[in-house]
């Protein structure tokens, strides 16, 4: 699986770098982080970066996304994250505790539950 775009609403590419280069709890990255334009590049790979707050607007479909890592905490449930699947990804992972129903999957307790749907899972 290969990052192809990360939209993160205000953040600038440049700080993005500095975050992807040096905010983890893994250590700093061993390889070069690179500003070009609106893009990073990452162990020599393009990576788009956006910046909108409707996932209408953020071209998912152009780029190729098809599994989406929703950490803004905003596209907690089925409903909100419908937006994400219309605008062209084919499943929404929640990093956080989804807000309604949603199926929640903890990775060597209950993950055999998931069976490659629904299109919106927790992993909180």
């Amino acid at each position: 699986c290969d990052l192809l775009q990360i939209n993160a609403g205000s953040a600038t590419p440049d700080y993005m770098a500095y975050q992807y280069k040096f905010d983890s709890v893994h250590k700093r990255v061993g390889h070069e982080v690179v500003v070009e334009g609106d893009d990073l590049i990452l162990k020599g790979k393009r990576v788009l970066t956006t910046r909108a707050r409707e996932p209408k607007d953020i071209g998912w479909d152009k780029s190729g996304v098809e599994y989406l890592c929703e950490s803004t905490g905003v596209f907690l449930t089925e409903e909100k994250a419908k937006a994400h699947v219309d605008a062209g990804v084919k499943k929404v992972i929640f990093s956080a505790p989804a807000k309604d129903d949603s199926l929640t999957i903890v990775m060597g307790v209950n993950s055999e539950m998931y069976t490659g749907q629904p299109n919106y899972v927790s992993c909180a």
